[in-house]
């Protein structure tokens, strides 16, 4: 668990699967869901790509952004675009993703570093406001996750609602002795 705090802004070179490049001001007002994952690593391929795919396809893009954001420290020339844009296709990747930068001579790319990622897969959960709720080193269970991901859009949703909305009579009511309700 980490202090809350907001979420640095992504240092992204391409954004795949959207036409537009995303960053964390355009995503307010929705929570977001994002991981660090690379095309090689066992845990990201096994788990954390096909679990990003399933919370895509459940939750309304309107409501919950899901990001990937592929952060490669290793075997750098087997993972350039080409072969991320191979995997993304073969893995029925449709969410956006966007290729960590990389600055020459450091084998760690900026939005890794920036975070502190301890290896891949990262998950970052953060809330509607652009605070970063939770990052995590590793999987975490579909049933955890969807109960964190409900609270943050409960959350959301609850910020929504103004004083404006919220009648100030609070609404109808029936009252002990009145003639009508």
């Amino acid at each position: 668990m980490v202090a809350l705090r907001m979420a640095p802004e992504w240092d992204i070179t391409t954004w795949l699967n959207t036409d537009v490049p995303i960053s964390l001001a355009s995503l307010r007002g929705r929570p977001i869901v994002a991981a660090g994952f690379q095309m090689l690593c066992p845990g990201c391929v096994a788990e954390t790509i096909p679990q990003l795919n399933r919370i895509h396809r459940l939750f309304p893009a309107d409501q919950l952004a899901v990001i990937g954001l592929h952060s490669v420290f290793e075997h750098h020339e087997a993972m350039r675009e080409p072969s991320l844009r191979a995997f993304l296709h073969e893995y029925g990747v449709r969410f956006p993703v966007g290729i960590d930068r990389h600055v020459t001579g450091d084998p760690i790319p900026t939005t890794m570093r920036t975070y502190g990622f301890q290896g891949t897969p990262t998950l970052l959960l953060i809330d509607a406001d652009g605070r970063l709720r939770r990052q995590h080193f590793g999987h975490i269970p579909d049933l955890q996750l969807g109960a964190e991901i409900m609270a943050l859009m409960r959350d959301a949703a609850l910020k929504s609602v103004s004083a404006a909305d919220v009648p100030d009579d609070h609404g109808p009511r029936c009252e002990i002795g009145a003639t009508s309700c």
